[in-house]
């Protein structure tokens, strides 16, 4: 089995962020997190689309592969 058809494990990092209880967080510790989290954001898309470039560049060099 490929890594990308593994399923997701239970209690990664985004599933536990979304189960945090935000309440003892104060406005700027918000704001700060909302930041933290959209810099990450933009970090993973980034990864992605250098995956997907990768694999572009490959299937045009060797042929598309079957799923």
């Amino acid at each position: 089995m490929e890594e990308d058809d593994r399923p997701r494990r239970k209690g990664d990092a985004a599933g536990k962020l979304s189960a945090e209880d935000l309440a003892p967080y104060s406005q700027d510790e918000l704001a700060e997190r909302i930041n933290l989290l959209e810099s990450e954001i933009t970090r993973v898309k980034m990864h992605r689309d250098k995956a997907a470039a990768h694999m572009a560049a490959a299937d045009a060099l060797f042929g598309k592969r079957d799923s």
